[in-house]
Formats: C-alpha cells, structure tokens, sequence
C-alpha cells in the first residue's frame, strides 16, 4: 500500500498519503467504526461488514464508484471475494488481496525424506507421523481450519440459525484436527501462517504445510532462504476436497473523510488490474484482480503461486458478516484451541459455541 500510495501521489503531486501499519490481529478484530473515526482509507477484513453496514461507519461505494468499474472488479473477483465485501446491498470495499489457506512444501526435503506430496487425510497423517508435517495452530487458525473440515465432510458451518453445523460432523472435525495436530510439533500452537511459512522456508525438517493462509512472498526467489511449492488441499475421506476459509483484504474509505473525489480516485487505482498486477504485485502485495492471478509474468516471478492455487481459493467457504459475528469468532476460537491442546468433549466445545452464537445474534440485534 506504500508503494502505490507514492506512485499515486507521483501523479498527484497535490496529494498526500500515508499508511499507518496495524498488527495482523488488530486486522482482524479491531472496531472499524472506530478506526473509520481517525482515518479516510482502511484496510479492512471482510467478517466486520456486517457491523459496518450497522454503524454506517463506511462510505457505499456503490453510490460512488462508476458501474463500469464495479463490474470489472466483480468479472474479476478471484472467488467470492468481490461479493465478500458486499452486504446490506451495498459495496463497502474492494478485494485488493486475496487469501485462502493452501498447501505448500519443500521438494528437497521430501525427497530426501523419500516422501510425496500427501493425496488424502491418512497421506497427511502418515506423513505427520515422520515429523515433516506444520501448520499454524493460533486459536483464529484452529476456528478457520475446523470450518474447513467441517466444509470437506458435507456442510457449510452457520447453514441454520441455531447450530454451527451438524453435530456428528462437528464432532469429527474436530476429532480429525486434534488428531492432527497431536502429530505435529507443540510449537505449532503458537504460530500463525507467517512463522508456518517461515519455519518451511528456513528451517531443515518442516518438508509440509497442509492448510495456512498462502502468502506469495515465500515463493519467490531471493525472499526467503527456499522458494516454496504450492497447491491444492487433501481429500478427506468419506467427504471431498478440504475447503479453506476465505480471507484477503478490502480498501474502504471512511464516511467521515473529507477528500472522497481523491480518496475514491486512489481505491480505483489500487483495486484496478494495470496496479494489480505490477506496482502491487512488484511490492510484495498479493493481488486481489483475478487478472493479475492469471497473469503470465507475475506467476512466472512466483514460481505459479498463483496459478497453482487458484482452483483452492476459488472453492473457499466465506464466513458470516452478521453484526455479532466477529464477538463470536473471538470467543469460539481460544475454545477450539484449547480444545486442540487439553483434549475434552467435543460435544461440549459444540454446545458452547452453540450457546456463544445464539448470545451474539441476540446482543447485536
């Protein structure tokens, strides 16, 4: 976002832009209504529209942006992306990242190991049983990893009202991850997609990561000390294909900012294919045009990132965006984690979160 906010103000000599970082938690669960209070352009995630459409805290780009561009950005949406940010009839950012957990691994390792990329559930097992195996254990991430195994063996978490899903189904899931996890070492408890990538990048004995929201970075060369393989998710037996978890980023603009004709000027230069799939993509940032994941040369320089897991980002479940749904992300994960490392009734993890919903639902209305 820097590097397109110098090459905007380039061609706005009159204008001034500057990007305050937040960390990626605060990303996730940090009040957008109150951040909409201090700045004109956000970096938003996509679970908080609901909440946004309810404080009215953002501008609608719809009644703002031209009809031609929005359809672009729609024609171009990798996934459900572009519609995540839609809610309450109205476009409250544009996808400029996108993100879904992917595989990836080290091909010199599981050679040397004498191993493949694992096919199916038990593959991965076995292959987690001989130490080669990480994947990022957070608590948001062990909640993001449950409804995708929840997605592979026949339903979509939050289908009805008063149930995360089925309760059969939820008890399997998360029989399976803990039985995963277990596997795997206990540091991956305490880490988040970027240090899973990291430690497979770095290190000499991770040669797998199943599922971690993919980051571009790590497959190209001179980043980090190997460039990563990457692709698609295992099948689970008696289901199908993992279905991970939709994520990215959204540019907003604030309803309170007093610059919109500039403000609105800029998100169409970000969000617009020509600065996706260069300045965007050139600075490190993963794009969110379907354009750019297409892009010949921009998977040439990432060793087909992009190209290699289109089909698992495509396929991603999207989350809830009701007003309340966050209050219950961060509430149901640090129980699906604890669940992961102490062990207990899984029925009574379900139950809770259960409850959880049904209290989030309410207080939000």
């Amino acid at each position: 976002m820097v590097a397109t906010a110098q090459r905007f103000m380039e061609l706005h000599p009159h204008v001034d832009i500057r990007w305050q970082v937040r960390s990626l938690q605060e990303f996730a669960d940090y009040p957008i209504e109150e951040l909409a209070k201090r700045f004109d352009l956000l970096v938003i995630d996509h679970p908080s529209t609901g909440q946004v459409a309810e404080h009215d805290a953002l501008l609608p780009l719809d009644d703002f942006l031209p009809r031609r561009f929005l359809q672009d950005q729609a024609r171009n949406s990798v996934g459900r992306s572009h519609e995540s940010y839609r809610f309450g009839g109205h476009q409250w950012a544009l996808a400029i990242d996108v993100a879904a957990p992917i595989s990836g691994w080290r091909p010199d390792l599981l050679k040397a190991a004498g191993a493949a990329v694992p096919d199916t559930w038990p593959d991965l097992l076995s292959l987690a049983r001989r130490g080669l195996v990480a994947l990022p254990g957070l608590a948001i991430d062990s909640l993001m990893n449950f409804y995708m195994l929840c997605a592979a063996l026949g339903e979509d978490p939050f289908g009805l009202p008063d149930r995360i899903v089925d309760r059969q189904i939820g008890i399997t899931a998360l029989q399976m991850l803990r039985e995963l996890m277990s596997l795997c070492d206990a540091e991956c408890f305490c880490r988040n997609p970027i240090a899973t990538w990291q430690e497979l990048s770095m290190g000499d004995t991770v040669a797998y990561c199943p599922f971690a929201y993919g980051y571009s970075n790590y497959s190209r060369r001179g980043y980090s000390e190997h460039v990563i393989e990457t692709g698609g998710l295992v099948k689970v037996d008696g289901g199908g294909v993992c279905r991970s978890t939709l994520g990215g980023a959204g540019l907003a603009i604030s309803a309170r900012c007093q610059d919109k004709e500039i403000a609105l000027c800029y998100a169409q230069h970000v969000a617009g294919g020509d600065c996706q799939k260069t300045i965007y993509f050139d600075a490190g940032g993963q794009p969110g045009y379907r354009g750019a994941w297409l892009d010949e040369e921009v998977n040439r320089r990432c060793n087909n990132f992009f190209s290699s897991t289109l089909p698992t980002i495509e396929a991603a479940y999207l989350r809830p965006r009701f007003n309340g749904y966050l209050a219950f992300q961060d509430a149901a994960a640090p129980m699906v984690h604890k669940y992961l490392v102490e062990g207990g009734q899984e029925k009574t993890v379900l139950n809770e979160m259960n409850r959880m919903l049904a209290q989030f639902q309410i207080e939000a209305e």
